[in-house]
């Protein structure tokens, strides 16, 4: 199949992509952003496509797997809020500071990132933005076996620095 009919078999298919995502996401701006990266992904994966298959349902597989990635990554973000009254620290006569908080910052460890050699930092980066190790390997086309420990390594990697960074502040403060 050329490119051109495949452009084509994919264009006739948006009215039916667009009634899936909103059937998906039960919201029109999301439905639209669902679309957008599903037919990016399809398009971007087109050679991987078999001819002898059927394409609509390699597309909307693409889809629902986009949606379910979104949605496991959205509810790891989830952040519980505390609305309970804290009036009892107004009162409070002693007051401390949590300096942990303020030992490590994020540019610190964006540093520490930065640092990791490419083969390391790209696999670690994505899984930090949420993509499934298989999406990873088949984006970086490297098996997953090889991703996984990728990422072990660069975990372990930036522990260490992170560890030995603090270590050596620590004693340069004593002394």
């Amino acid at each position: 199949m050329g490119k051109g009919e495949f452009n084509y078999k994919f264009l006739k298919m948006e009215s039916m992509l667009m009634a899936f995502a909103f059937s998906l996401t039960k919201d029109e701006e999301a439905a639209q952003d669902l679309y957008q990266e599903t037919a990016y992904k399809v398009f971007r994966y087109s050679n991987q496509f078999n001819p002898a298959t059927n394409l609509k349902a390699w597309v909307m597989t693409i889809m629902k797997n986009t949606f379910i990635n979104h949605y496991r990554r959205k509810k790891r973000q989830q952040v519980i809020f505390d609305n309970t009254g804290n009036d009892f620290l107004l009162n409070s006569a002693v007051t401390t500071t949590n300096q942990g908080e303020g030992r490590i910052t994020m540019d610190e460890i964006q540093e520490a990132i930065s640092e990791l050699g490419d083969h390391l930092r790209i696999p670690f980066l994505m899984q930090y933005q949420g993509f499934q190790y298989e999406e990873i390997a088949e984006e970086l086309a490297i098996p997953l076996g090889t991703v996984k420990s990728r990422i072990h390594f660069a975990r372990k990697h930036l522990r260490e620095q992170l560890k030995h960074r603090y270590q050596a502040d620590s004693l340069s403060q004593i002394i």
